[in-house]
């Protein structure tokens, strides 16, 4: 496993990211608590040191997998580096979800309760809240670093002038800064090179991209146009003639390599300079196998540029606007309550 530094900070962490999404029982494609264990021993064991997960994944049972997972794994705490997030509503009631300071406070303690730990090394804001000021979630991040519950903070889909906005209001109040961004970038959606990329190259915030397989289809495990999806946000994606000749380029770039699909779609993301770490989500063993073989195997100036060729600019995805937010808020509200997890 090769390691780099976390953005411009001084944490070093593994060239790919565990995603944790897939730990839970909220849908039937994922996996309980003894399918999950296997699947974090062996990326502790080729060296994976960085886990991302959210207090939404499973409604907190994700949280809980990984925490109990590593202490049975025996994981030294000062190696690894743990990310979970905050937004989403946890239930229903005024004040389950946003970036609120009250939401924030309570839930970076639920979190860190269900991890069985003292902090998180990376604290993330799940989504851009239209109904918070933006100063009072930098402070509330803020709070929760000088108390010592996360070292770092970050940000995941929002647009790239909002962004913006929360790294240049911290910087002119003196807060913590935002070090690192967990967005929608793959092969087959490169829309985030239009301005996020560059925005963070430029700020020093390195990107640690979620779906980087696109939902599987770049691995060759679902046709275009039938990704699993968890939201509307996600249905017909990936379907378009040219993301098709993307498809069709990967793999002659692959057959050439004689490399799996999958191995060359990660490659191409290491490839990025502002990329940390791909968050790579597995429901089987062999899922970390192509991800691990391409930290190991970069590509050359002329495959990237094969690869790249075909794509075509399509309509920005993966940001929350207000009108879907308020739609989230009100499914959470409607749901039955659930006991904590």
């Amino acid at each position: 496993m090769k390691f780099v530094r976390m953005g411009s900070t001084g944490t070093q962490v593994s060239r790919l990211c565990l995603g944790c999404m897939s730990f839970g029982g909220m849908a039937d494609w994922m996996l309980n608590e003894e399918a999950s264990l296997p699947i974090i021993q062996k990326a502790v064991e080729a060296g994976v040191n960085f886990f991302d997960t959210a207090d939404i994944y499973s409604r907190g049972q994700s949280e809980e997998i990984l925490g109990r997972a590593l202490k049975a794994l025996a994981v030294r705490r000062d190696e690894a580096v743990i990310a979970t997030k905050v937004f989403n509503p946890m239930g229903r009631g005024p004040n389950r979800g946003g970036l609120s300071r009250k939401h924030i406070h309570q839930s970076i303690d639920a979190s860190l309760q269900r991890l069985q730990l003292d902090y998180v090394d990376l604290y993330q804001i799940h989504r851009f809240d239209y109904e918070t000021p933006i100063e009072e979630t930098i402070e509330a991040l803020d709070d929760v670093v000088k108390a010592g519950k996360a070292l770092y903070v970050g940000a995941s889909s929002m647009f790239a002038y909002q962004f913006s906005k929360y790294l240049h209001l911290a910087d002119a109040a003196g807060r913590t800064r935002f070090s690192m961004m967990q967005n929608h970038y793959n092969l087959l959606y490169r829309e985030e090179e239009r301005e996020m990329n560059p925005l963070c190259l430029e700020e020093g915030v390195g990107l640690i991209p979620w779906s980087p397989l696109a939902g599987g289809v770049l691995a060759g495990n679902r046709e275009a146009g039938t990704v699993r999806s968890q939201s509307a946000m996600g249905r017909g994606r990936y379907n378009r003639p040219e993301d098709h000749a993307v498809l069709d380029a990967l793999k002659k770039v692959a057959a050439a390599r004689g490399e799996a699909p999958a191995q060359v779609a990660i490659a191409w993301l290491l490839s990025k300079p502002a990329v940390t770490a791909p968050i790579i989500g597995a429901t089987k063993l062999h899922h970390l196998d192509d991800p691990l073989r391409a930290v190991e195997s970069p590509l050359s100036d002329e495959e990237i540029a094969q690869l790249e060729a075909p794509y075509a600019a399509q309509a920005v995805i993966g940001a929350l606007r207000p009108e879907e937010m308020a739609a989230r808020q009100i499914r959470a509200a409607s749901e039955p309550r659930r006991a904590a997890a």
